[in-house]
């Protein structure tokens, strides 16, 4: 719980020819994280698999497309076995002419598409004519003899530009109004005035409609023809979807055994960079949790036809950042591992952060939003939203507990606080007493985050940052020596002979080692040095007052609900009821949020940053997917 889980390097050797029957039985087992090969490659030159992967590759790219098509059932977990690339490459072969069928109606169904827009599109240009009962052909094309307009322009303009246009010997016909602009026709004779009218035209703000070439009749008729073809379209399209359908019918089994084949097959693809041979010899390398590897080499035992040798050792401190970190998470513990997860991952070796993590954010959102009647309203919501929540509805639940309780704490029911005497002390009655225990809180946490942070550097070899660095040994007792000093100075008036003698000598401590870590001139690396000195020093105040936070917002958490209770009073009856309702809603809502949000920030900025880099690697094990392709 306090680390993550001891981890074994493999080497894996094994028979060439059964390394897909081998990277299928790691898969199932589910506990392999296939590592790098880059250390045996003189031993072992060859990558093998390139063209089982090309295959693989192929055959999937294929199927995906197909079932675009095709719907197929969910994957099911089944008896498994090795797919040789002789059976891969028939299925390769076989989804290739599959698809040569489903692209023919895929090309139909996109012809038949852009028909509809086609259809679409004609309709649309019909409706500017539809108000003529005449032929349209008559207004395509150019004229000999007469100059012809067809268009539309704003009402208004209509009186004024037909007054225009008849000096010059044109006729305007308007035949549709809609949405404040005329449809009109212009015509006159050909000749000298058609630069003229243009010119008026524009100045009318006249805008041109063309009549697409496939309108040749009178647009009732038009219209109908075009519905009669939509109408065949439909038909058409309605046809190639039950043969498309059909189709679906015939192929669905060989395709969804296709895709249990391809499932089989992916285990062996994924290890590509896991894996080298020479000949007919070969190596699978990686890492497994040291307490599967027996039952890792007795699942190879039985899978294998010929023996295969399992080799594995405990990686020396220098490769532990190399080694994948596999947290160990319950039910109970999923969500917070999920939330330290997306600070980082620790390194191997490191301390887990998830139990450290779960317990002060849920002390933390109990103190900042204490309540019993809240605190049950979470976990009721959480309760009935689980199938939402999934695998954070333990989260919502913590959180939902620890303010039930630090509201028995506190005497608070939705607001209430004289319904029952509270088994510690109301926020409200004694403010000062509660920013002195969040700032006691607060220095415990630094404490406790600057011994994990001591600890992690220790493990990983790095004794003189376990020492010296801005959380090590000299800057916490440099830290603590200061508080000390601090409380002697409100005490008894004095700081202390200890706190000053301690503080000073890691002061100079702290400063020697900045100055050796610092590589500039002497002049900056004096100055770099006393900032950065200054700035652990700051760092560690300031990171201590941040948890005034939590005594602030249980305090704004009581005061919202007088705020509540206030604005109830000064109405009666339901007037009441509903602003009390409404208020502890408000309050669950708005206040819930921000005291979350609040708790995380302390975590990751207060907390994560100071003890574990999360640049570590995440353990993923090599797995047999039925998610994939569905």
């Amino acid at each position: 719980m306090f680390k993550p889980l001891p981890m074994k390097q493999l080497c894996i050797q094994l028979l060439s020819d059964e390394l897909p029957q081998a990277a299928l039985t790691l898969a199932e087992a589910g506990v392999f994280s296939p590592g790098d090969c880059d250390e045996y490659a003189e031993s072992f030159p060859e990558v093998p698999g390139g063209h089982y992967r090309e295959l693989y590759h192929q055959a999937s790219s294929r199927l995906q497309k197909i079932v675009n098509h095709i719907a197929l059932k969910p994957p099911s977990a089944s008896k498994t076995r090795m797919v040789s690339r002789t059976e891969l490459a028939e299925t390769n072969d076989w989804l290739g002419e599959v698809w040569e069928r489903c692209s023919a109606y895929e090309e139909h169904f996109r012809a038949l598409t852009d028909q509809e827009h086609m259809l679409q599109q004609l309709e649309q240009a019909l409706d500017n004519f539809a108000a003529l009962n005449i032929n349209l052909s008559l207004l395509q094309g150019e004229r000999l003899f007469l100059d012809l307009h067809v268009g539309l322009l704003p009402s208004g303009n209509v009186p004024q530009l037909r007054e225009a246009i008849g000096l010059a010997g044109y006729l305007l016909f308007s035949y549709l109004e809609n949405e404040g602009n005329t449809h009109v026709i212009i015509l006159g004779p050909k000749g000298q005035r058609e630069r003229e009218l243009a010119a008026v035209l524009d100045t009318a703000g006249f805008h041109n409609l063309e009549i697409p070439v496939e309108l040749q009749d009178q647009p009732e008729r038009v219209r109908h023809d075009l519905k009669k073809r939509r109408e065949a379209l439909a038909a058409e399209k309605q046809e190639r979807m039950s043969a498309m359908l059909a189709c679906g019918d015939e192929l669905r089994d060989r395709l969804e055994n296709s895709r249990d084949l391809l499932i089989m097959a992916e285990p062996f693809v994924t290890i590509e960079g896991a894996v080298r041979q020479k000949g007919h010899l070969a190596i699978i390398c990686g890492w497994a949790p040291a307490r599967e590897v027996d039952q890792l080499q007795s699942l190879l035992s039985r899978a294998l036809e010929n023996p295969c040798q399992v080799t594995a050792s405990t990686p020396p401190r220098a490769l532990h950042r190399m080694v994948p970190t596999c947290l160990p998470v319950n039910r109970l513990s999923a969500p917070f591992s999920t939330l330290v997860k997306q600070y980082g991952i620790p390194r191997y070796g490191e301390i887990n952060p998830t139990l450290v993590f779960a317990l002060s954010f849920i002390a933390m959102f109990g103190t900042m939003f204490g309540d019993i009647g809240h605190g049950a309203v979470i976990m009721l919501g959480a309760w009935l939203g689980r199938r939402t929540l999934r695998s954070f509805t333990p989260f919502a639940m913590c959180a939902g507990l620890s303010a039930s309780l630090f509201g028995l704490l506190y005497g608070s029911v939705f607001g209430y606080e004289h319904l029952f005497h509270a088994l510690w002390l109301p926020p409200l009655s004694d403010p000062l007493y509660m920013l002195s225990m969040a700032l006691l809180w607060g220095i415990g946490f630094m404490v406790v985050i600057s011994m994990l942070y001591i600890h992690n550097r220790l493990v990983s070899g790095e004794i003189y940052h376990a020492l010296f660095d801005t959380n090590g040994v000299v800057s916490i007792t440099l830290y603590l020596s200061l508080l000390a000093g601090i409380y002697n100075l409100y005490q008894n008036g004095q700081f202390g002979l200890l706190p000053t003698i301690l503080g000073l000598l890691c002061l100079l401590s702290l400063l020697s080692f900045k100055l050796i870590e610092t590589h500039a001139p002497p002049g900056e690396r004096m100055l770099v040095a006393t900032i950065e000195t200054f700035e652990t020093l700051t760092g560690y105040i300031s990171n201590t007052l941040s948890f005034l936070r939590v005594a602030a917002f249980s305090l704004n958490h009581v005061a919202l609900a007088i705020a509540v209770f206030t604005l109830a009073d000064m109405m009666e009856g339901t007037g009441h009821w509903l602003m009390v309702i409404g208020g502890n809603l408000f309050i669950l809502v708005l206040e819930g949020a921000i005291v979350t949000i609040q708790a995380l920030r302390l975590e990751y900025y207060e907390g994560f940053s100071r003890f574990f880099s999360g640049d570590g690697k995440e353990f993923k094990p090599l797995t047999l997917s039925l998610e994939g392709i569905k």
